[in-house]
């Protein structure tokens, strides 16, 4: 599980017909409250919106949300995250 804040949306004109009606959102990945990389993660089932703090997950993983076969996403969002706190305790 992954942690990132979403960013904005992202519009394609074409995309493969198992992601028709898939939100595909743009989401700033968090390390340890650090901001890293922009990546795009499909949102079948949370609609998040603008600024959430949400939980990804990636590779294999993130296509088997859909249970249906051979969907091409490498990122989707799986939850909601109320609070996030980013200190490390030993």
């Amino acid at each position: 599980m992954q942690v990132g804040r979403v960013e904005g949306t992202v519009v394609c004109t074409v995309k493969d017909p198992t992601l028709a009606g898939i939100k595909l959102l743009l989401l700033r990945v968090l390390e340890h409250g650090q901001e890293k990389a922009l990546i795009v993660a499909s949102d079948a089932t949370r609609q998040a919106g603008m600024g959430d703090l949400v939980t990804w997950v990636s590779s294999k993983e993130a296509s088997l949300i859909f249970r249906r076969p051979f969907t091409p996403t490498d990122a989707s969002i799986t939850g909601f995250i109320d609070a996030y706190n980013h200190e490390v305790t030993t």
